[in-house]
């Protein structure tokens, strides 16, 4: 593949103008005293008669220029581009996407109807790099969880399932291309039910989990009959039953993990409870579950619980689960138990079905003896006395756990040895590329038993618009009650105005969309009525780290660098935002490769929107012109004047050529 380039195509030499000076007039003789000290009446009503009529041709003529600079374009539809290419490493170049900033009118064309706003930014003097197609063999490639590149890796406590990303010289600079035969995905929610096997030429859970319904061949399509490891008759009946013993559908409840989570059925019908579940498995032996998930429309990542945090704050989840995923939650001091309680709300519950509940009935189907199985209950048992959570229930597959809402008891009933002790460090949400720790996280001092630790929550849906507690407790520096007002008006606006320039944003054209610099979830918030569901990603470093408001918010997401491969397999999102993304990286990393990063994840025809200064969309959109992309620069929805733009991309429909062999 072919190698980062370390020269800045973008380097501009900017003269400096020097201004004339002024000339002065000096006057002499008597005559000259006169004129220059004493002014004719008639000399001064003449200058300035002069002097109105200049400044009216002058303001006549500015008002003609913006009015032609900032009329409306009528955009067309235009039809679908299905453009072929050589996925080979040698092959020609990529055709140039039709983009505003070649020499064409401001108005051209993108795949939805819309009156733009077009600013007169459209042409570039940048000559853009046609980047060529990836051969058809890394139509799937997942950079930092490469099976390749994890063979070098220590498989103890699945060291080799974590995220691995390439370095620097070992970075594609070409484009993931999408398999022969793509096809834009189901419409939610039929997405659901069904998906197109050229999409995912996996059949592999279709004959492994035949018995327990994850997923049927039918055609040149996969159905998911909404089946489970501990749930073969299916996901809903399973929440039903979970239902009955503790309380889902008042609200109280909104977030939840899934921790090895196959095809995301159970995150999947919880949706329809509105509950909202952050799906995650690693990418292993089970081929593509998590693409899967993402192509039913289903929230998920590629992770694993090894040796590094799962990359969410803490207090995030209201309820975790674990359906057979096979973490050994007894071994190694309790690490894992212990993360998932740094990650659980307080008064939070803990779901475990499959090894080793209920095993006098399960034992020769799991082919474990009973003393094995039992045993190992007993030790998830007593290290959840240990974490001061209490068991709420178990009946028949299911046991139910809850944290305690505060630690008053647990700190004041524990031993001075016991195990795992209480964390000394506050430093609770950070949870990139962090290890993790066998104490456990101290929650926020309360008065009295009966106070909830960092504050109780709104119900769903209220919860989306009431102030989260860790900026009514001014636990985060800069974010107030007023900031968290004007960022919801901010956003409501925003998305009014994206409406106008894509219409089908309002129409369930887009279904996976990601916010790359989220903040405190105010786009999230202002999409919540449409069919969709937002990743809310907060740059890992950055200093407005509002991840734990946003889960306060009743939404989900999670920590990032952009300098790296997102944990997601290639064509899983339908619509990206970046606001000042780039400015934000631009001294990190090449944004070239983010660009390319942002191609491999966005669907054939998928839409990004970008919000940055001119010069920064300017440099982007002469990158994505040998991307295959179409773009527009639009105003800023507050008008012309405003010096931030808004760059609007689609990524035109290829795909690899079918006479290839993988």
């Amino acid at each position: 593949m072919g190698q980062a380039h370390n020269e800045n195509p973008f380097s501009e030499t900017v003269g400096r103008v020097r201004r004339r000076p002024r000339a002065r007039c000096w006057r002499r003789g008597p005559m000259g005293r006169e004129q220059g000290g004493i002014r004719h009446p008639e000399l001064q009503r003449m200058r300035v008669t002069l002097t109105i009529g200049v400044i009216g041709l002058c303001a006549t003529a500015y008002i003609l220029g913006a009015w032609q600079g900032t009329s409306s374009s009528n955009i067309n539809p235009s039809p679908a581009v299905y453009t072929r290419t050589q996925c080979d490493d040698d092959s020609d170049a990529a055709p140039r996407a039709s983009s505003a900033a070649s020499a064409q009118p401001s108005g051209t064309p993108l795949d939805f109807q819309a009156h733009h706003q077009v600013v007169g930014f459209n042409e570039s003097s940048l000559v853009p790099e046609k980047i060529s197609a990836c051969r058809l063999k890394y139509s799937e490639y997942t950079p930092c969880h490469d099976p390749r590149r994890a063979r070098k890796f220590p498989k103890a406590m699945m060291q080799y399932r974590e995220r691995h990303c390439p370095k620097k010289e070992d970075l594609f600079r070409c484009l993931i291309p999408a398999p022969p035969n793509y096809k834009n995905p189901f419409k939610w929610p039929q997405s659901l039910d069904y998906a197109w096997y050229d999409n995912i030429p996996h059949r592999e859970l279709s004959i492994e989990k035949a018995v327990q319904n994850w997923i049927q061949v039918e055609g040149d399509r996969f159905r998911f009959p909404g089946g489970g490891t501990m749930f073969p008759h299916g996901a809903d009946a399973y929440i039903d039953d979970i239902s009955a013993l503790i309380p889902l559908t008042d609200g109280n409840i909104r977030t939840a993990l899934d921790t090895g989570c196959g095809v995301a059925s159970w995150g999947a019908f919880l949706l329809k409870r509105d509950i909202i579940t952050m799906s995650f498995a690693p990418r292993d032996s089970h081929e593509a579950q998590v693409q899967f998930a993402l192509e039913r429309g289903v929230p998920a990542m590629i992770g694993v619980m090894a040796t590094d945090r799962i990359p969410y704050p803490a207090r995030a989840f209201d309820m975790a689960h674990c359906s057979r995923c096979l973490i050994p939650w007894n071994k190694l001091d309790g690490m894992y138990l212990v993360e998932v309680d740094r990650v659980l709300r307080p008064g939070g519950y803990w779901i475990l079905s499959g090894p080793p509940v209920h095993w006098k009935r399960h034992s020769k189907g799991w082919q474990r003896t009973e003393e094995d199985l039992k045993q190992e209950q007993d030790e998830i048992e007593d290290l959840a006395k240990r974490l001061c959570w209490k068991k709420v229930v178990e009946k028949d597959d299911l046991a139910i756990w809850q944290k305690p809402i505060n630690h008053m008891e647990c700190a004041n009933s524990r031993k001075v040895k016991e195990t795992p002790q209480i964390c000394n460090s506050s430093d609770v949400d950070s949870a990139w590329y962090k290890k993790m720790e066998t104490c456990i996280s101290p929650l926020p001092d309360v008065k009295s038993e009966e106070e909830v630790a960092g504050g109780p929550l709104e119900k769903w849906p209220e919860r989306a618009f009431a102030v989260p507690p860790r900026i009514t407790r001014g636990l985060l520096s800069g974010l107030t009650l007023e900031k968290f007002q004007e960022d919801n008006k901010l956003w409501a606006e925003r998305v009014e105005y994206y409406k106008k320039l894509i219409p089908p944003l309002a129409k369930g054209r887009y279904r996976n969309v990601m916010d790359m610099d989220a903040g405190m979830g105010g786009f999230a918030a202002a999409l919540m009525k449409y069919p969709l569901w937002m990743m809310n990603v907060v740059p890992a470093g950055s200093a407005r780290d509002a991840l734990g408001v946003i889960y306060e918010r009743g939404f989900i997401g999670t920590y990032h660098d952009w300098c790296e491969a997102f944990s997601t397999y290639p064509r899983t999102y339908d619509l990206i935002h970046a606001d000042e993304v780039f400015s934000f990286y631009l001294d990190r990393c090449d944004i070239t490769y983010i660009l390319l990063e942002m191609d491999r994840i966005l669907r054939p025809e998928g839409t990004v929107i970008f919000r940055d200064t001119v010069e920064m969309l300017v440099k982007i959109q002469a990158i994505t012109e040998g991307m295959r992309w179409k773009s527009q620069i639009m105003d800023h929805e507050s008008g012309p004047f405003n010096p931030e733009k808004i760059l609007v991309a689609v990524k035109t429909y290829w795909t690899a050529e079918p006479a290839q062999k993988r």
